[in-house]
């Protein structure tokens, strides 16, 4: 989902002025008075991307009644605080792309990308600790921690066979659904929503952040190279297995995909070819899709306890949205 989709997809006007908005305070906030910082700290906001943080930020305070410049630094902090936590990423699985461009650590070394990377995340602290206030504060240092413990998670489960979905759920819990949320939840607080709207927002978007992960990981297996902006296949080559992966080692065709992994990385295109057939052939794509759509009948009632406007509704239909484009790419 680029920001041109969403731009499409999202018909409100007021959010993408304070997108715009957004997108001019990041270069601002991560704008050092060393010229090399600032070019590596840009380097990845320059390349684009979904945006979909912020994004969130935004549509979240359509709920409250205040339109200050708290909602951009919410969304401008939230943002910081993703691209800050890829720059770490790409150092752990040793990336050499993100977002159809070069990574950090491959252009300037693992260092400069993980200096870069503290920058940014420290930056948004100071955003919100001026302007946000102690308990938005609280937040993002909390979400930060379950980025970090995801994070960790995920490089101790890296390679090994042996764990199931449950530990996965973990990962993406951590890595991605908190900070969705927190997204959310700092655009309602910014905006000073009551308190059963910021809560309502926080299940749904919790919700709607498992069901973003579970299908970015499953675009990773029947995506091409040119949709993803990164080789098609990635997550099985860094011995990453998502759930569809671990959800075909639990059925029949996991004794043919552990004697292909059992090798260990680096893994030949084509055993990692075989796996990602083996995974579309037993139905595994479809699985985790209904388990989107249970996810999101959650996330849903939460929605329809808020107020009847456009935001809502983008909301109920954004993570359809996100089912529909693995369907799309799945053929």
């Amino acid at each position: 989902m680029v920001t041109n989709v969403l731009r499409d997809f999202i018909d409100i006007p007021q959010v993408w002025e304070r997108i715009d908005r957004v997108e001019e305070r990041l270069f601002e906030v991560s704008t050092s008075d060393d010229p090399f910082l600032t070019e590596i700290a840009q380097h990845l906001l320059a390349a684009g991307g979904k945006r979909f943080r912020p994004v969130l930020s935004q549509l979240a305070a359509e709920f409250g009644p205040s339109r200050d410049d708290r909602l951009i630094e919410a969304g401008t902090a939230v943002e910081l605080i993703h691209v800050g936590s890829l720059y770490h990423d790409d150092v752990i699985d040793g990336a050499e792309t993100r977002r159809g461009t070069v990574s950090v650590n491959t252009k300037w070394g693992n260092a400069h990308a993980i200096l870069a990377g503290d920058f940014l995340i420290a930056r948004a602290s100071e955003l919100a600790a001026i302007s946000l206030g102690l308990d938005t504060v609280r937040l993002l240092a909390r979400t930060y921690t379950e980025l970090v413990v995801g994070q960790a998670l995920e490089l101790r489960l890296t390679g090994d066979l042996a764990h199931g979905p449950a530990e996965h759920y973990r990962v993406m819990g951590g890595k991605t659904a908190s900070l969705i949320r927190t997204a959310a939840r700092m655009g309602a607080l910014a905006a000073d929503a009551p308190s059963r709207y910021v809560e309502a927002l926080s299940v749904a978007t919790w919700e709607l952040g498992m069901v973003f992960q579970i299908t970015d990981d499953a675009l990773d297996l029947v995506a091409t190279d040119e949709q993803l902006g990164k080789p098609a296949g990635s997550d099985i080559h860094q011995g990453v297995y998502t759930l569809p992966v671990l959800r075909a080692l639990e059925g029949p065709s996991g004794v043919r995909i552990s004697a292909l992994l059992a090798g260990g990385m680096p893994f030949a295109e084509t055993t990692v070819a075989e796996v990602i057939d083996l995974v579309q052939e037993g139905g595994y794509i479809d699985e985790i899709i209904d388990e989107c759509v249970n996810r999101l009948d959650v996330a849903s009632e939460a929605i329809a306890s808020l107020p009847d406007i456009d935001a809502r509704s983008v909301l109920q239909e954004m993570g359809s949205f996100l089912v529909k484009r693995v369907r799309a790419a799945s053929g």
